[in-house]
């Protein structure tokens, strides 16, 4: 597909993990795209954006890779062996023998240890294998291989450093779509605290791999997150950033199909009781470990919110509601996925484990929010709710085995007071008002699509 067209092929990278965040944000870019004529394939992998992309009837690629492959077989020794066992490698298009190959010589053996509190993007790497320069040049090499595949005339990436490299070595125009969180001239995902001495810094590594496919060395991994335009979610109240760095803001994007509709079971909610919605994100990230779970959200909201004179409706983004919290107190209805505009409408209060669309949807809809967060990206999310009047924060402990805690008095307390305080949700609403007058999916299609024509 030629430069010189006026329709443009796009692909949309993101990080493979099973959850939708990213993904919510990058959907209703590639809809004003596709809506404009042009064409545009997604590269998420994991099966809770796999479902999503394909109901939203867009085209989705892995990268051709062992580990891709692998996406959603239990990462343990047990694990691998069932799923070759059960002709994985075939099904995936690949022979057993080279698909083992793949795995021995690309799998991380070095990472830093999972940790809820993640400082930033160059943390963040050196948690999910970018210590190892075998892991860091089989990532690059599959983005390579896709890029080649899809031939795009420009990548919207939506935080995946690796990815940003690959397209650049091959001369591919990068549109970056991120928080303000991410971008190296932030404070990282802890801005309130410094940043400690002595983390894993996995940027000799990255750049081992960028010299060998042509590419600048960089100071931080985080600036794989700038493209030739840097898109930045939120407005400046909501994701600051300092003075004078080049990223355009571009207010809300929420994912929402025109067909969405409740379901039943939410539409016949007694009326007279305020409505919680309780949204948890994946509870579980079973084997990769426990430093992003939000099962505590579940756990603490069942023993916090029954009897309470409140409905609560719980949602897990296309996850199964973990077997031990059955059966659900009285007023408690759980929903795998609902959408989240109307949802947030019908509710007069969200709480959630601080994902950044969930925080988003609170503000366009006017709906205050309590937050548990339970990572430290979310726990930023958390604290600029709190600090826009939005909402409140209900610290979540991590104990030195990382099961995670709330204080069940607390969140108690602070649910009843952010219900009955109608300045929550006034506040809120404000922060909706100047969202939407930065663009939001419309605008930020605007720059994709000019980039794209510079070629």
């Amino acid at each position: 597909m030629g430069t010189g067209s006026s329709r443009k092929r796009f692909l949309v990278t993101t990080l493979p993990t099973n959850d939708l965040g990213l993904l919510a944000r990058g959907l209703p870019v590639a809809l004003a795209l596709r809506d404009r004529g042009h064409e545009v394939v997604f590269a998420s992998p994991a099966a809770a954006p796999r479902r999503v992309v394909d109901e939203a009837g867009f085209r989705n690629e892995a990268p051709r890779h062992a580990l891709y492959a692998l996406i959603d077989a239990d990462p343990s020794v047990g694990g691998l062996l069932r799923f070759l066992l059960a002709r994985g490698p075939a099904r995936a298009g690949l022979r057993t023998v080279p698909f083992l190959r793949e795995v021995l010589t690309s799998a991380p053996r070095r990472r830093a240890p999972a940790t809820p509190d993640v400082h930033d993007t160059d943390h963040a790497g050196a948690v999910m294998g970018m210590l190892d320069v075998r892991f860091v040049r089989a990532n690059v090499l599959a983005y390579q291989r896709l890029v080649d595949d899809v031939r795009p005339d420009l990548v919207l990436d939506l935080w995946n450093p690796l990815a940003v490299m690959a397209a650049r070595s091959r001369g591919v125009p990068v549109a970056t779509l991120i928080q303000a969180d991410a971008h190296p001239a932030s404070g990282g995902f802890r801005w309130w605290a410094p940043r400690p001495p002595g983390l894993p810094d996995p940027v000799p590594v990255v750049n081992e791999v960028a010299a060998e496919v042509g590419l600048p060395a960089v100071e931080r991994v985080a600036d794989w997150c700038v493209g030739d335009v840097t898109l930045v979610t939120g407005t400046p109240r909501t994701d600051p950033l300092p003075p004078g760095v080049d990223v355009t803001y571009v207010g809300a994007l929420l994912w929402e199909q025109p067909a969405d509709r409740l379901p039943p079971s939410v539409q016949r909610l007694p009326a007279g009781r305020p409505v919680v919605w309780v949204y948890s994100g994946n509870p579980s990230y079973g084997r990769a470990g426990r430093s992003m779970d939000s099962l505590v959200v579940l756990e603490a909201c069942l023993a916090a919110l029954a009897r309470q004179g409140v409905t609560v409706v719980l949602t897990t983004g296309h996850h199964d509601l973990p077997g031990h919290l059955l059966p659900l107190p009285p007023g408690f209805h759980h929903e795998r996925w609902v959408p989240g505009l109307p949802m947030a409408e019908r509710s007069d209060l969200l709480l959630h484990h601080g994902g950044y669309g969930s925080c988003q949807t609170g503000f366009w809809t006017g709906t205050p929010a309590v937050v548990l967060p339970t990572f430290s990206e979310r726990e930023s999310n958390a604290r600029r709710v709190a600090a826009l009047g939005a909402g409140e924060r209900v610290p979540v402990v991590t104990g030195t085995d990382q099961v995670k805690t709330v204080d069940e008095r607390q969140l108690r307390g602070t649910v009843r007071r952010v219900l009955d305080d109608p300045r929550y949700a006034a506040a809120a609403a404000a922060v909706g008002e100047d969202l939407r007058t930065y663009g939001g999916p419309s605008a930020a299609a605007d720059h994709v699509e000019e980039l794209a024509r510079a070629g």
